[in-house]
């Protein structure tokens, strides 16, 4: 198939891991390489084909509406939650009605790389098969992440297949928050605020949750040290 031309953006989270430097403004606009987080995501994003994306709004939501209103590439669509912050499943059941029903990225706004291989976007479009899952995610070796001091969340089969850690102390592989998935699998859930996770087991359980491995380095930018320690590690691969 081609590869998705509409994306969801998750952009609404309050950034309290992130204060002080998200106490005058969303963490989508903190800066990294002298950009704002939201800024990398929707340049790759335009890069990998997308003409459209859906991005939600909370916190700070004039100051971010603001300034994706200078934005030309890709055409900028809103879903306002000002009123109440939805998480990541009910942010996109909230938008589902701006996102068609053909297979969508869906990116978080905390993740910066650098790619050495083959690019990530195009990589994990290549990679999907309607047929066999409803949803893929781009993973990294969990020893490798920057930023990233969790147990780790999938075990990765030859095939592709995704099983959720579960009660293993580690996991070999850590999801970097852009994945590839039918946007119907939120039609079932009720609307209000719920995270995609438990969606994420019942697709593993019934083998339709898949990962592609990012070939390069991935940056989860969570708090001011990461934030700098991403940025320093830009400047070092800079040419």
């Amino acid at each position: 198939m081609s590869a998705p031309t509409v994306a969801m953006v998750l952009a609404a989270g309050l950034g309290t891991r992130m204060r002080p430097l998200t106490n005058d403004r969303p963490k989508a606009l903190i800066e990294v390489g002298g950009r704002p987080l939201i800024d990398h995501v929707l340049d790759r994003l335009a890069d990998a084909g997308v003409q459209r994306a859906v991005v939600n709004l909370h916190a700070f939501a004039d100051r971010l509406e603001a300034h994706l209103a200078g934005r030309t590439r890709p055409e900028i669509t809103l879903s306002d939650e000002r009123a109440l912050l939805l998480e990541t499943g009910g942010g996109l059941k909230q938008a589902r009605p701006l996102l068609g029903d053909d297979p969508i990225y869906v990116s978080n706004i905390d993740s910066v790389w650098i790619e050495t291989g083959a690019p990530a976007l195009p990589s994990l479009a290549a990679a999907w098969d309607p047929e066999a899952m409803d949803c893929r995610l781009l993973v990294t070796p969990t020893e490798e992440a920057m930023g990233f001091d969790g147990p780790g969340d999938f075990f990765l089969e030859p095939d592709g297949r995704l099983r959720m850690r579960g009660d293993a102390p580690r996991a070999p592989f850590a999801y970097i928050g852009v994945k590839i998935t039918k946007p119907q699998i939120v039609d079932a859930e009720p609307a209000g605020a719920f995270s995609l996770t438990p969606i994420w087991r019942r697709l593993a359980a019934s083998d339709r949750l898949f990962g592609t491995v990012l070939e390069g380095q991935w940056m989860h930018v969570g708090d001011p040290g990461a934030r700098d320690d991403a940025e320093a590690r830009l400047a070092q691969s800079a040419p």
